[in-house]
């Protein structure tokens, strides 16, 4: 499958978190899109609120020059963001009295924020998505319409 570069890129980061345990939801330097921008908070000046998907000022400006980060405009970031949190069981914008998971690092949690993400992404990128694994159930007179090979030990 043919991706763009910053998908491919922010693919990898996203997947080397998840597996290296330094996803956070509620770490900015730490979440989906601290991740894509390297470990850098400083996109929080982008938005007027963690999880909202209004640009203040300076991201309305950045927005509005065409910079993009990593790839990304401003607000891409925040939707980005936002559809990180949600998916990860979050009320948005973040505030200490919305709704937020019981345990919001743990696997299954991330996960599910990472399939949002990367459904996302690939939608940004007009790129059918790399994570729909519905194809494999699939079925033609009551055949699977495709074949997995299996090894057999």
């Amino acid at each position: 499958m043919k991706t763009t570069k910053r998908l491919e890129q922010a693919l990898i980061k996203l997947y080397n978190a998840y597996h290296k345990n330094l996803l956070n939801p509620e770490d900015c330097k730490a979440c989906a899109v601290g991740n894509i921008l390297d470990n850098h908070d400083s996109w929080k000046i982008l938005t007027e609120g963690h999880g909202s998907l209004k640009l203040s000022y300076v991201g309305r400006v950045h927005e509005n020059l065409g910079r993009k980060f990593n790839g990304y405009s401003p607000s891409e970031i925040l939707h980005i963001e936002k559809v990180f949190l949600e998916a990860c069981g979050f009320k948005t914008p973040l505030c200490h009295y919305n709704k937020r998971p019981l345990f919001p690092t743990s696997k299954e949690v991330l996960f599910d924020g990472l399939v949002a993400v990367v459904g996302l992404l690939c939608q940004f990128d007009n790129i059918e998505n790399v994570m729909d694994y519905s194809k494999l159930f699939e079925q033609e007179n009551g055949e699977p319409t495709y074949h997995l090979e299996t090894l057999l030990a």
